[in-house]
């Protein structure tokens, strides 16, 4: 995975930093239930859900990256993309997906406008 990193802050005392690759970012089921505030399993089961209703497919959102523990041994760990995990904070009843949700919202408007604003402003030639 690339270098690049993203801090998530909900102002309630919790901080994660999550690692990019390409053009999205990528968690852990661990990663998630921290995120969202649930147990692994239930993350674990909306993952399993989102791709037995055909919301995404497995092959397009989901990898495996070498990760180098504590112990010094790299594992294969499976990685979800930011498709699976707004779908799993839209699904799970939390305080911490809700405003996962809301800061999720907040980005991607921000970022459309800013895209809209720079279209304006330089029309193509």
């Amino acid at each position: 995975m690339e270098q690049d990193i993203i801090v998530y802050e909900n102002g309630a005392n919790f901080r994660l930093q999550v690692k990019t690759d390409g053009e999205t970012v990528w968690l852990t089921q661990e990663q998630m239930s921290l995120l969202f505030g649930r147990d692994q399993s239930v993350v674990a089961c909306h993952i399993s859900n989102i791709f037995k209703e055909g919301e995404l497919e497995r092959n397009s959102v989901y990898a495996k990256f070498a990760y180098t523990a504590s112990d010094g041994k790299t594992y294969q760990v499976a990685f979800y993309n930011l498709d699976v995990i707004i779908s799993v904070g839209y699904r799970v009843k939390s305080l911490q997906g809700t405003r996962f949700r809301q800061w999720a919202t907040r980005m991607l408007r921000d970022l459309l406008l800013r895209r809209y604003e720079d279209a304006r402003r330089s029309p193509p030639a």
